[in-house]
């Protein structure tokens, strides 16, 4: 295969020999090539990204990630620069000017042709992450009284540049939308039939004003490859395609996945972002959490004249916390996922708490029964806990149910919160949520020893 050649890389690319790479890239796809190219040091991206003829260079360059995009810009003359970035399908284009510090997004801005350089600004000028940044003005656009021959006539002679001629869309003498219709419905039909025919002015359209979330929940819901924005009037400005969708659909995951973790969120790979920030962005929730984790070491220190008493206290400490902290973290990783999908929205916090509360139930059931049992086998086979075993046995069930229900109610509990009050539900990480059900977990744990072993062991 070409990747594997292309890949299979070891001695340094140079000036001598980076045109041996020439009949690789011939036969190669641009992400095959960009994939290679990123893979390489900067010096030989560079080489490597000078031997391509123009068109194959502006595809490949539109695959790039940001950081071989910048390099590369900053190394090509003037001239390539302009020629670059006037060619880079508009969506592509603002994805790395929104990127820049304000300064180089300015300089770039005016290297494109006063019709790109208006369009830019224009799709800039929009709020940042909402529809109108992803969107595309390439699209095709007609009339409801044309015949079909007249539509096949047009996208011949003006489809070239459209991001996609999956679907086609009708509009008024306003340039208001109407419809939509997919290719199929005009091959299938007569060449004579009107397009007002195959209307059934119905569509799903994106307001130019929605947030990403909200783009990524209607291609989800619909399965669209494209859909049409529109503005507060039904003026149709551009359409969206699922390539976009899918790129943004995974940034905003691979965000949510580092913040259940308790990580800042990494706008580069992993591999490109410096030792001393990747060590920052961990550094505060660790922080955090140990703060939060030296209040379990004050939760014992309460109950110090309690451990002293039943020492066997101590050996369920571990088990306690970990039940916890484990079914917090299972809560709040299936509440935010859900969010996330639009599985379930604030308006559901009722039936989401009570889910939860059943599922806590029966699962700190389950967990404290097999705690119960080990109890019980233990003091069979070992006589570890002393006369009051059957007491202790109680203390490590209730403890454990007590936990468990704690844990999915505040993991379940929290992201709702974030969301009510604004913010990213992932921030509610399942370390945090671990966290706060350790120290609460202990305390319960303590006081329910209390309840059943006062007067005995306590």
């Amino acid at each position: 295969m070409i990747e594997d050649h292309l890949f299979d890389v070891e001695e340094p690319i140079t000036k001598k020999n980076v045109y041996t790479y020439l009949a690789f890239f011939d036969d190669a796809s641009p992400i095959d090539i960009a994939d290679f190219i990123a893979s390489r040091p900067a010096s030989e991206s560079l080489l490597l990204f000078n031997i391509l003829p123009d068109e194959k260079g502006i595809l490949t360059f539109s695959y790039l990630p940001f950081r071989s995009q910048i390099a590369i810009l900053y190394a090509l003359p003037s001239e390539r620069i302009a020629k670059i970035l006037n060619e880079l399908a508009p969506d592509d284009r603002t994805s790395l000017l929104e990127s820049l510090p304000t300064d180089i997004m300015n300089l770039l801005i005016k290297y494109l042709s006063p019709q790109e350089r208006e369009l830019s600004i224009r799709l800039l000028g929009y709020s940042e992450k909402s529809v109108g940044r992803l969107m595309t003005p390439d699209f095709i656009a007609i009339k409801k009284d044309w015949s079909v021959r007249e539509v096949i006539d047009f996208i011949r002679k003006n489809g070239h540049d459209s991001e996609t001629i999956n679907y086609i869309y009708v509009v008024d003498d306003n340039d208001i939308l109407i419809d939509d219709l997919r290719i199929r419905q005009l091959l299938f039909a007569t060449m004579d039939s009107k397009v007002s025919k195959l209307c059934d002015f119905k569509f799903i359209s994106l307001n130019v004003d929605d947030s990403e979330e909200d783009a990524i929940q209607t291609f989800r819901r619909y399965s669209r490859a494209a859909l049409p924005v529109i503005d507060n009037k039904g003026l149709l400005l551009g359409i969206v395609t699922i390539d976009d969708i899918i790129a943004i659909a995974i940034e905003e995951d691979t965000e949510d996945m580092q913040k259940i973790g308790g990580v800042q969120s990494l706008k580069d790979p992993y591999m490109d972002i410096p030792l001393m920030n990747l060590i920052e962005k961990r550094a505060g929730w660790l922080v955090i959490l140990f703060l939060g984790e030296l209040l379990t070491a004050s939760a014992m220190g309460f109950f110090e004249h309690e451990l002293e008493r039943a020492i066997v206290l101590t050996l369920f400490i571990p088990l306690i916390i970990s039940s916890g902290g484990n079914a917090g973290s299972q809560a709040t990783t299936l509440i935010i996922r859900a969010l996330s999908l639009g599985e379930v929205t604030l308006k559901d916090w009722g039936k989401i708490i009570w889910r939860e509360l059943s599922s806590g139930v029966i699962l700190g059931s389950i967990l404290g029964f097999i705690g119960f049992i080990r109890v019980c086998i233990w003091e069979a086979i070992f006589d570890t806990y002393g006369q009051h075993w059957l007491m202790i046995a109680f203390t490590v069930a209730f403890s454990v149910l007590g936990v468990v229900l704690l844990g999915t109610l505040t993991g379940a509990a929290m992201p709702l919160i974030l969301r009510r009050l604004g913010q990213d539900p992932a921030a509610a990480s399942a370390p945090f949520v671990a966290t706060f059900v350790d120290v609460m977990g202990l305390i319960l744990y303590f006081n329910i020893a209390l309840l059943i072993l006062k007067g005995t062991l306590l």
